[in-house]
């Protein structure tokens, strides 16, 4: 796990007429940064958005519907856990739960099912100054968009 990134894990309530889910609360420890921007993202099969960070942003992320593959690797000299990867997958038929982003976490998705519906919360508006975009092969990121799936 990589140093100040948060899965929370979600609780569904089921009945005969569906379910409800509480995404993130303002008092949630892990939403402490605050409320700038909610957004919806919408992609197509094989779509691959990476890599970017954030200097300042904080990024939540909950998948509607769809599978996402989503790639993470630390960014930050300091961090204990720096150029570390993380790989898993959200959306259906995975664990229902919101995945926070910390800003020097470079972060990046491909559609492994879609369409997939993103909702994502920022911390604050959006500013193009705070977009620092990379290349999806960045050779200082190891970490492979085109690899399928471990045969298991």
């Amino acid at each position: 796990m990589i140093d100040g990134v948060v899965i929370k894990e979600l609780e569904t309530f089921n009945d005969d007429r569906g379910f409800f889910r509480e995404i993130i609360r303002s008092t949630d420890d892990s939403f402490r940064e605050g409320f700038g921007q909610w957004s919806h993202s919408l992609m197509f099969d094989g779509v691959i958005k990476a890599w970017h960070f954030h200097k300042i942003q904080t990024d939540w992320w909950y998948i509607v519907s769809g599978v996402l593959r989503v790639g993470l690797c630390d960014l930050r000299e300091e961090s204990g856990t720096y150029k570390q990867t993380m790989d898993f997958l959200m959306g259906d038929l995975q664990p229902a739960r919101v995945l926070k982003i910390p800003p020097g976490i470079a972060h990046g998705c491909k559609t492994a099912q879609g369409p997939v519906h993103l909702f994502y919360l920022t911390s604050h508006v959006y500013n193009p100054d705070d977009e620092i975009r990379m290349p999806y092969n960045d050779p200082q990121i190891d970490f492979d968009w085109l690899q399928g799936p471990a045969i298991k």
